[in-house]
């Protein structure tokens, strides 16, 4: 074989080696699992009435470390399997299979241990675009080892596999939440759950001996139950007919007399153990009084809840996707904001130990996944989520960076836009422009007053006061003067490339 020919056969062996899959190594995955709602409520008895069914939604991004470049969520070629060590089956621990079939008119008894969605308690996670899920585990907050005692923050254990090999590349253990603590009887409100049957005078068909699906006529999102059209939703009927008891505008008490509970404390996030001002229910959701004047004008309840982004709470630097609650939202790298802050109501670092045990596993610590190094195999300085720095050592605090940087624009090489980010440690006197190559000034991004934090401007290059620019390279430089006694004198000057 001649000399040239031998050159071409080896630049195509190397140039299909790199389109090929990469053989799947243990290091270069990390999985993160979390529970779509932060407590799942269900019956302690279903012989009456049942508000909500056993069914738990656990949901996982498997993430690979890309070893030179940024991390991607894959599911392609990989599965996730779950199961829950010490809750291996619950058709014992409860009645909700001897009442299933009349409650959802179904046409068979369910299996045992089987839920409504067709889930076990053991089993192999769905897809769901960049992510695993799945829906309806028919779990009880009881254990094995022991099934009377109370316990709504048992583990489930994830394992992603190479499909192909079935070689394990990551494991997770999360909590699957759950507690029976919700029940007009057991809260103490009401003598029994027949008593608040017979509350229905009037009711033409309605069966006062039970068993009654309350979501067969008050619709329920959270249970998937659209109601029968006429009476007013679940949420609605509970929040109105309780809402002029005493202590319900002020205490977590009132709310703990519904939803779980006593023991279970739902609410146990940073936000709840803030030990200065802690946050209650009420905080964010308002009094019942509220919530029932908002469902009359129109607030659905499980869909239009509050946001993070809202103006009176983090704002928009902090805000889920437009239209969706946050635990639907993805961010970041298109990561869930659950990814990394974990479920609703248990935002990190939580009360409960058990829902710290990811984070302080993947990254030391119990908080929010804010250490890069636990999704990028490569870290580059650019602004991580809510323009936070690359690094958290460079980040005081109280939030605010420690020094002032200017970041690599992204996407870079661009066309048309890119977004240049800076920090400043102290408020000062800002000046960002750009420049060809000839040292040309092209345009002036800012030149004002900013005050300490992470800023993010935009260059258009398709708009650049009027007219485009030429495709080339293009240098951004960041001048910051201090101000009030600060220090100042600050530049820094990065690369820019413009591909048209």
């Amino acid at each position: 074989m001649n000399r040239p020919l031998l050159h071409r056969c080896l630049y195509s062996i190397v140039a299909i080696s790199l389109l090929l899959p990469p053989t799947a190594r243990a290091q270069d995955y990390v999985l993160i699992g979390w529970s779509e709602s932060g407590m799942h409520c269900i019956n302690k008895d279903f012989s009456k009435m049942a508000l909500m069914p056993p069914g738990n939604t656990l949901r996982a991004q498997l993430i690979y470390r890309v070893p030179q470049g940024l991390p991607q969520a894959v599911t392609t070629g990989f599965t996730i399997e779950y199961s829950i060590p010490n809750n291996t089956t619950s058709v014992t621990k409860t009645n909700f299979w001897t009442y299933a079939k009349t409650l959802f008119g179904l046409a068979q008894d369910l299996p045992p241990d089987v839920g409504l969605s067709g889930k076990g308690l053991a089993g192999t996670m769905d897809t769901s675009g960049n992510s695993f899920v799945v829906a309806g585990i028919p779990v009880m907050p009881y254990a094995d080892s022991n099934t009377t005692k109370l316990s709504p923050y048992q583990l489930a254990h994830l394992v992603a596999k190479e499909t192909a090999t079935g070689n394990v590349l990551a494991t997770t253990d999360i909590v699957i939440p759950v507690s029976n603590e919700v029940g007009c009887a057991q809260s103490g409100c009401h003598s029994s759950e027949a008593d608040v049957l017979n509350d229905h005078e009037g009711v033409t068909g309605f069966n006062k001996s039970g068993p009654v699906l309350c979501g067969k006529c008050h619709a329920s999102a959270g249970a998937g139950l659209p109601g029968n059209g006429s009476a007013v939703s679940l949420s609605m009927a509970v929040h109105n007919k309780h809402k002029n008891r005493v202590g319900t505008a002020t205490s977590i008490t009132a709310c703990y007399k519904c939803h779980p509970g006593p023991t279970t404390q739902c609410l146990r996030d940073v936000m709840s153990t803030d030990p200065v001002k802690p946050m209650i229910c009420q905080d964010c959701h308002g009094t019942m009084a509220t919530l029932v004047t908002s469902m009359t004008n129109g607030r659905r309840p499980w869909v239009d809840e509050p946001t993070c982004g809202d103006s009176t709470c983090h704002g928009s630097n902090f805000a889920e996707e437009a239209g969706k609650l946050f635990r639907e939202s993805r961010g970041h790298g298109k990561l869930y904001c659950s990814t990394c802050h974990g479920s609703p109501h248990a935002i990190l670092p939580s009360r409960e130990p058990n829902d710290n045990q990811q984070s302080i596993r993947l990254q030391g610590t119990a908080a929010p996944m804010r250490d890069c190094r636990v999704c990028h195999a490569l870290v580059i300085p650019v602004f991580g989520p809510h323009g936070i720095g690359f690094d958290p050592t460079t980040v005081r605090d109280d939030g605010v960076p420690a020094q002032n940087a200017l970041a690599q624009n992204y996407p870079n090489p661009f066309n048309p836009s890119t977004s240049v980010r800076f920090s400043l440690a102290h408020p000062g006197f800002v000046s960002l422009q750009v420049f060809d190559h000839l040292g040309r000034k092209v345009r002036t991004i800012a030149q004002d007053v900013r005050d300490a934090g992470n800023w993010t401007e935009e260059w258009r290059g398709d708009d650049d006061g009027g007219h485009a620019v030429a495709s080339g390279v293009y240098f951004c430089r960041l001048a910051v003067t201090g101000m009030d006694g600060a220090a100042g004198g600050y530049t820094s000057t990065i690369k820019m490339l413009l591909v048209r």
